[in-house]
């Protein structure tokens, strides 16, 4: 588990995270979104013990990151898949980490095969491609098989087979019981791997949420409705305080009444209804949403 309270990070004037509180539980996968500069790297660094707090507090499994006796028993980290030495093979490398906790050749081969990285165990990784780094990073995490995971950015890089194994790989471990935190960018990604969502902007806290609650959230209660006589039932709608769109010569968007009231009010009236669909906004339109106000860099085109 890790649980931060009043985390802040500051760099002279500029305030990097500011107040933050959440917890990552065991069991789910938890995501980690945010626009560039919204604090996300910062706040794992600080998990890690890489940067310290300005004020507040971060524990993982009950202590500082610091603190553990064997932490890579209780962590296991993937935040830069380019901190190794290029000249050492992916063995040789899993081996010298392996070794600063007393863990063997046997326990290397296995997160060499769990990662798919056989065929490359013993070629330097100054030559491989990103896709292959982030699969050493992933062995790394995993070496001593730990009960909280945290990744940053894990499925960069890899081609579409990789990505629906590391999906399939955070979901596997977090049916385990274990705590899996990761970020992404791949906003169809992020909805198919985590459970739990929690999104930072501008160094704070914008949803702290299960998946379905967050996008329920960003739906709102618009409905499309599609009828024969669609004038007069907007006007019937609009007269119970709906805000009414219209879409298509037959189609509107209707906010502020349920598919349930309109159906109700269009019978009454003898209005045929042909269709009610509640909107279904996907997850990165949901994310587009609760962090518009919260972009640090931002196109011209996005302003149009």
């Amino acid at each position: 588990m890790i649980e931060a309270h009043s985390l802040t990070k500051r760099y002279g004037a500029k305030t990097a995270v500011d107040g933050i509180d959440f917890t990552v539980r065991p069991g789910i996968v938890t995501g980690f979104l945010g626009p560039n500069g919204a604090g996300k790297s910062t706040t794992m660094r600080m998990i890690m013990g890489l940067d310290h707090p300005s004020s507040g507090s971060v524990t993982v499994n009950g202590m500082p990151y610091a603190r553990h006796r064997d932490p890579l028993h209780q962590v296991g980290a993937l935040l830069d898949a380019k901190a190794m030495h290029p000249g050492r093979s992916a063995r040789n490398h899993l081996l010298a980490v392996a070794a600063t906790h007393r863990l063997g050749a046997k326990r290397v081969d296995e997160v060499i095969a769990r990662t798919g990285l056989d065929s490359v165990a013993r070629k330097r990784v100054g030559g491989f491609s990103l896709g292959m780094g982030q699969r050493l990073g992933l062995a790394v995490a995993l070496l001593g098989d730990p009960s909280t995971l945290i990744l940053d950015e894990p499925v960069n890089g890899l081609d579409p087979e990789g990505v629906v194994w590391v999906r399939r790989l955070a979901r596997s471990l977090a049916a385990e019981g274990r705590t899996v935190f990761l970020s992404s960018h791949l906003m169809s990604e992020m909805a198919q791997t985590a459970d739990h969502l929690i999104i930072l902007g501008r160094g704070r806290v914008v949803a702290d949420a299960p998946v379905s609650e967050i996008l329920a959230r960003a739906e709102g209660d618009a409905v499309q409705v599609r009828a024969s006589r669609v004038v007069g039932l907007s006007r019937l709608l609009e007269a119970e305080g709906a805000t009414v769109t219209p879409l298509e010569y037959d189609l509107v968007s209707v906010t502020g009444l349920t598919a349930p009231r309109i159906a109700e009010l269009a019978a009454a009236a003898g209005i045929v209804v042909h269709g009610l669909t509640p909107v279904t906004q996907s997850l990165e339109e949901a994310y587009m949403q609760l962090t518009r106000d919260d972009v640090e860099y931002r196109s011209t085109e996005a302003t149009r």
